[in-house]
């Protein structure tokens, strides 16, 4: 084929692949129905995220040390997170990879070889002899190989895999935020139970009084033995409540060891009542949530993906154009290499257009189609679902706040009740039973205060969560 004819060639099948180009579908991100605010109740108000608030790190809000120093172990030694980690580089890696293909493949190659011909082959011309050589060969080729992208193949290609870079780095966001979460409520559990610990050691201080002044009543005959045992059985089963809350500690302390990284059997928390304090979290609006929530935008971005894929099925209905000229040199002397008579080239074009194929490409069409609706359904139930826990979240820290404050008006109040029954009990007026259930009344109450509270933090990293982070 002389240059002529091989440029014409190549005319022809660049009309023919351009004058049907195949690329995918212009990608726009669906329509969604966002309501303009949040449904809010007493004690919520106006409120807007803080810019100069670090976005990433939401656990400061707490203003927990404790929970700050877990944070930052987590966020470095938890193995998931390691994991996404490694498959966000795998993408990026992926995309690199994709977009090589956008340029010339250039190869160097190099031959010596010595070589024995057989005088017995077959004949080439019957009027001529075959005779056996031997002889040496050297040669040296720089060949070019390159897709012509006219149905737009490779470019989907590498629009697919950016997307799904950008849809691994949400993904690891997300991670982020769930280990977070998962780290912040296990430890508010923890504390929670701390509390409750403390409630149940300061009643245990209360009983055994009251049991040492039972007890003295009785010895002096001014009480029966009835009094002595109902203290001591209601002091025996606060003792069987504080190992239970014990075991319920412990198991949230060991998913917090793993949560940072660490094994169970080497990590403690020591045990501490402190006042724990639910943080005010800006709300901002409904639409945030797009922005904001990695889960959202990893629904977004898989898409994309989808989307990409659409244009790869496609481009298989129009032709694989490849251009792979070629030039070297070739001698059977290494001296004689690079003379002008060993030199040799080659141009070359390649074309593959499917005629026939049982209908696999359109099934490979409608599949990609039906791949992206699915994706596209998935990013508006990801959205509702966010939604949905935003104001889940919402109602709830309303409510549990108003059940708080009624908690502590219920200890004050069960307070009270049981100075009068002791002052009652110790004139005479009232019987040992009074006492004991304003001491168990008491008990209940505080018990009831420290696991609403408990509530209110776990609810508030919900909150936050379903925000999307800080």
């Amino acid at each position: 084929m002389n240059l002529a004819l091989l440029r014409h060639a190549l005319l022809a099948l660049a009309a023919a692949g351009l004058g049907g180009c195949a690329t995918a579908p212009a990608y726009r991100k669906p329509a969604l129905d966002m309501p303009a605010a949040w449904q809010t109740e007493a004690p919520w108000r106006a409120s807007a995220p803080r810019d100069g608030a670090a976005k990433g790190e939401w656990w400061l809000r707490f203003q927990d040390p404790q929970l700050d120093s877990l944070m930052r172990q987590a966020m470095g030694g938890n193995q998931t997170l390691a994991v996404a980690q490694a498959r966000l580089t795998q993408a990026r890696s992926l995309v690199a990879s994709s977009e090589a293909a956008t340029f010339p493949q250039v190869n160097l190659g190099a031959r010596v070889s010595r070589f024995r011909i057989s005088a017995n082959r077959p004949l080439t011309n019957y009027n001529s002899v075959n005779f056996s050589t031997v002889q040496d060969d050297y040669a040296a080729t720089l060949s070019v190989n390159y897709e012509a992208d006219l149905a737009g193949r490779v470019q989907s290609t590498v629009d697919g895999a950016r997307a799904s870079a950008e849809q691994s780095a949400a993904d690891l966001e997300n991670l982020r935020l769930l280990v977070g979460a998962d780290l912040a409520s296990n430890y508010f559990s923890l504390r929670a139970l701390d509390t409750e610990l403390d409630v149940l050691s300061r009643s245990i201080a209360l009983q055994r009084r009251a049991l040492e002044l039972a007890t003295a009543r009785h010895e002096l005959g001014a009480s029966s033995g009835l009094d002595v045992a109902q203290q001591q059985a209601l002091l025996d089963n606060t003792l069987t409540q504080v190992d239970l809350l014990r075991r319920q500690r412990g198991l949230f302390e060991h998913a917090i060891a793993t949560l940072t990284g660490t094994a169970a059997p080497r990590f403690t928390l020591g045990q501490q009542s402190q006042p724990m304090v639910p943080p005010a979290v800006p709300l901002g609006l409904p639409s945030d949530l797009l922005e904001r929530r990695p889960d959202v935008a990893s629904a977004e971005r898989a898409m994309a993906v989808a989307n990409a894929q659409i244009g790869v099925a496609n481009a298989a209905f129009y032709p694989s154009i490849v251009l792979n000229p070629a030039l070297g040199v070739d001698s059977r002397t290494l001296s004689r290499l690079f003379d002008a008579p060993s030199l040799l080239w080659s141009l070359g074009v390649s074309a593959t257009q499917a005629l026939f194929d049982g209908g696999r490409l359109d099934a490979n069409l409608r599949f990609a189609k039906a791949g992206y609706e699915a994706t596209v359904s998935n990013y508006r139930r990801v959205v509702l679902t966010a939604m949905q826990e935003a104001e889940d979240g919402i109602s709830s820290l309303a409510a549990l706040e108003r059940a708080h404050a009624q908690a502590r008006t219920a200890v004050q109040s069960a307070r009270r009740v049981l100075d009068l029954a002791n002052s009652r009990y110790e004139g005479g007026v009232s019987s040992y039973l009074d006492v004991i259930t304003a001491q168990q009344s008491l008990l209940n109450s505080e018990r009831q205060a420290a696991q609403l509270l408990g509530q209110r933090m776990l609810t508030s990293v919900f909150l936050v969560k379903a925000l999307g982070g800080g």
